[in-house]
């Protein structure tokens, strides 16, 4: 009943990606995230267009897993509830904003210079974040970890990503910023980073009050929207 995901973005390249969470239950008792047999808490990437002989689809040749080691719709695993992932119009970077478990909210960049995170492991259940979650056993090997964290401090609880701002109207105070916000608070964020560290991160004017961020949208001019549970639908101006 939770731990949906439900993002679909078409990429860059033409293919559909797909956020799954890991299907819920306390810290992924099934261990979905990890599990590369699986397709919960993943982000998975599909040919929709693609599919012959009576198939829903077809798997891009260059998936991570497309001939062995897991689901070959797998693009990326070890993510709880990736609530909302976008490409940046201008770098094609992917960034996913993963909601944590009761303590750390997440942000990660995956670049184009690292595939964007082809095969990638986001750490979770054996992170929360940035800290070590599962408190037995060893994390396997190349875990990625996050761009950026919070906690829920000041009454924040689950991160809802949006996008790199590259529109036109507010380029003199947002460009190249990420911007995001919490569905608690309802508080709207911009963070700026550089080469993988970040340089800023505040809040901004903007915001939905308290009645529950649930998504941000972007136009063909690379204007930010802003939706929130009680219906309505803000756009992000001056």
């Amino acid at each position: 009943s939770n731990h949906n995901g439900g993002q679909l973005v078409l990429g860059p390249d033409g293919y559909l990606y797909i956020g799954v969470g890991d299907g819920g239950g306390s810290g992924d008792p099934d261990d979905n995230a990890q599990d590369k047999n699986s397709m919960l808490g993943k982000i998975l990437r599909i040919d929709p267009a693609g599919g012959n002989l009576g198939q829903a689809y077809a798997i891009p040749p260059d998936n991570a897993f497309a001939d062995e080691g897991g689901r070959p719709e797998i693009h990326l695993y070890g993510v709880r509830n990736p609530w909302r992932f976008s490409f940046d119009r201008e770098t094609g970077a992917l960034w996913v904003a993963d909601v944590g478990q009761g303590a750390v909210e997440e942000i990660d960049r995956l670049t184009v210079e690292d595939d964007i995170g082809r095969g990638a492991n986001l750490g979770w259940s054996w992170f929360e974040g940035d800290q070590r979650f599962r408190p037995d056993g060893t994390p396997p090997k190349g875990i990625l970890m996050p761009l950026h964290t919070y906690d829920h401090s000041g009454g924040r609880c689950s991160i809802t990503g949006g996008y790199v701002y590259r529109g036109e109207e507010l380029d003199d105070e947002l460009d190249a910023v990420y911007v995001y916000g919490d569905y608690c608070t309802g508080e709207i964020r911009g963070l700026l980073s550089r080469r993988g560290v970040v340089l800023l991160d505040r809040r901004l004017g903007a915001g939905a009050g308290r009645n529950g961020l649930v998504s941000f949208a972007e136009d063909e001019r690379g204007e930010l929207y802003v939706l929130a549970a009680n219906g309505s639908i803000s756009r992000i101006a001056r």
